[in-house]
């Protein structure tokens, strides 16, 4: 059973486990909240812990997750660790009765993932898994006109990732089969991808090459390209790299028969329709207000804007008993058709969903 919540007048009490660099982000937006503060945190190494503890202004610092889980004030638990190991603490957090904030990707495989979703499916406790670029205000009015029918019949459906990571960032975890689950698709372009089958649906189909163009000392890819075909019958494309140089922005692409738009991280450079209507206008020249930077050039290029937007979701939908906007099932399909494009580069031809 999840966690009784504190009283309206209370904030919802956060933990947060792993201090890497995207923890920061979590405690920056968790500080930004309206009803929600940091109460502990959680790492193996008991210094890093107390630092971190220290800068955010939480009362507890620990190495064990149980102690974390498990104190009467935290009712919801950001598991910040390495994609692979997101599993281990977030059980540990569900069968203490706590609501999660799960960094991308939800896990590394769709079995991890359902071992999760099932724990928290019996245990009655809500995911939210961070995929704050659904909460951009440009990738909002595009969702809006593809579920209004201003594209007509889909054409094309693509997403475009070309970033520059430097080769000191391919250190530790980072770009490991084990704990990365890969390298540029997983980790880099998972936006993209969760972006791409949100507006357009899942491929029912996938072929896909990967390769270390440049970074030769990971195990897993820099780069990647893939053919997809959607079961309206509309095709598209991905193509990803960390080996560019300088970084572009992520770029996604909607091309149908009575309309076309084109998102650039969240900002929409193109917004053209057979059939024009009252506020495009607006929209061309529109600047998205939420603050969510993209990330091409470094890891740490963006902003905690989008994660507030999320985690403020997270406990608005706590306090009115609904679902969190996105939530853990939602972060399997891009886990699916991640892992179905490996399975495709591995295997050398097309593979379906």
């Amino acid at each position: 059973m999840p966690v009784p919540l504190p009283p309206a007048s209370a904030p919802l009490g956060f933990g947060i486990v792993g201090v890497g660099m995207i923890a920061d982000f979590h405690a920056q937006a968790i500080a930004a909240s309206t009803g929600g503060r940091l109460v502990g945190v959680a790492t193996r190494n008991a210094d890093n812990a107390r630092t971190f503890a220290a800068k955010h202004g939480a009362a507890l610092a620990t190495t064990r997750v149980e102690e974390l889980v498990a104190h009467p004030d935290v009712h919801v638990v950001c598991i910040t660790t390495p994609s692979g190991a997101h599993l281990e603490p977030a059980l540990a957090a569900i069968a203490a009765g706590r609501h999660l904030v799960v960094e991308k990707p939800i896990e590394i495989t769709t079995e991890r993932a359902d071992a999760m979703l099932r724990a928290a499916d019996a245990a009655g406790v809500k995911i939210a898994p961070i995929f704050q670029a659904r909460f951009g205000d440009g990738a909002r009015t595009l969702k809006a006109a593809l579920e209004a029918g201003r594209f007509g019949r889909l054409v094309l459906a693509s997403a475009y990732v070309k970033w520059h990571r430097s080769r000191e960032y391919y250190t530790g975890w980072k770009g490991t089969l084990a704990l990365d689950g890969g390298g540029a698709l997983i980790n880099q372009a998972i936006h993209a991808i969760d972006l791409l089958q949100w507006f357009a649906g899942l491929p029912e189909e996938v072929f896909c090459r990967t390769t270390r163009r440049v970074y030769g000392h990971i195990e897993a890819e820099d780069t990647a390209s893939a053919a997809l075909k959607f079961p309206s019958g509309a095709l598209g494309s991905i193509e990803v790299t960390t080996a560019g140089w300088p970084g572009w922005g992520r770029r996604i692409e909607i091309v149908g028969e009575l309309g076309s738009a084109r998102l650039e991280d969240d900002r929409i450079d193109q917004w053209e329709f057979r059939t024009p209507q009252p506020g495009d206008d607006a929209i061309r020249g529109a600047q998205s207000k939420s603050g969510i930077g993209g990330g091409a050039g470094a890891a740490n290029a963006i902003t905690h804007h989008g994660h507030l937007r999320q985690i403020q979701d997270l406990i608005d939908a706590l306090r009115a008993g609904r679902s969190p906007g996105i939530d853990g099932h939602e972060a399997r399909k891009a886990v699916a058709l991640i892992r179905a494009l490996y399975a495709s580069a591995a295997g050398g031809g097309p593979v379906k969903l």
